[in-house]
């Protein structure tokens, strides 16, 4: 009788104690795995990078000078939350900003949150891509990359330099893969 209690007692004890150690492996391993990946981004980091921005969502107007200091391709994504094409480029631009960390900058503006972030770029539809070489010039793609893909090139009114290049639309996985492999990002 005795050893029927004790089965009805251990029984339960030992469920808990499985299920509480699985629940503590499983949530240290993600952390571990969430650290990780962060501190490697960072230890991997030259010193002039080291104090760089690689975030994703920016919410003021971007300073292609400054950002163009550091020596990394450029991928500004103009776009809105709401809009179904930005939404469904949502997810290229959130694994190419974590992929490419440290190797070029992909960075997504929310421009009906914030309007005036978009006053410096040729934004007329969204989602536009802005795209910049590491050397700071406009990126031009090569014919190859130009028949499967439609870029819109900008120029000063009165000097005629190529200011900016931009994409208008959505990109895929593949098409932005492309773009940055172009832009010399491996």
């Amino acid at each position: 009788m005795k050893s029927k209690l004790w089965v009805k007692i251990l029984v339960p004890i030992l469920i808990i104690v499985v299920i509480g150690g699985i629940w503590i492996v499983k949530n240290a391993t993600e952390k571990s795995v969430d650290n990780s990946a962060g501190s490697q981004n960072n230890t991997e980091l030259s010193d002039n990078l080291k104090d760089a921005d690689f975030g994703l969502r920016e919410t003021k107007a971007i300073d292609f000078e400054t950002l163009s200091a550091y020596g990394l391709p450029i991928i500004i994504d103009y776009g809105a939350d709401s809009c179904i094409p930005c939404k469904q480029m949502a997810p290229v631009l959130e694994k190419a900003n974590k992929e490419f960390y440290g190797k070029a900058f992909v960075k997504f503006i929310n421009v009906w949150d914030y309007p005036d972030a978009a006053n410096n770029v040729p934004v007329q539809v969204i989602p536009t891509q802005v795209l910049f070489n590491a050397d700071g010039t406009p990126f031009v793609p090569s014919e190859e990359l130009a028949k499967k893909i439609q870029f819109d090139m900008y120029s000063h009114r009165d000097t005629g330099e190529h200011i900016f290049t931009v994409h208008q639309g959505g990109l895929t996985e593949e098409q932005m893969w492309e773009i940055l492999k172009e832009m010399g990002v491996e």
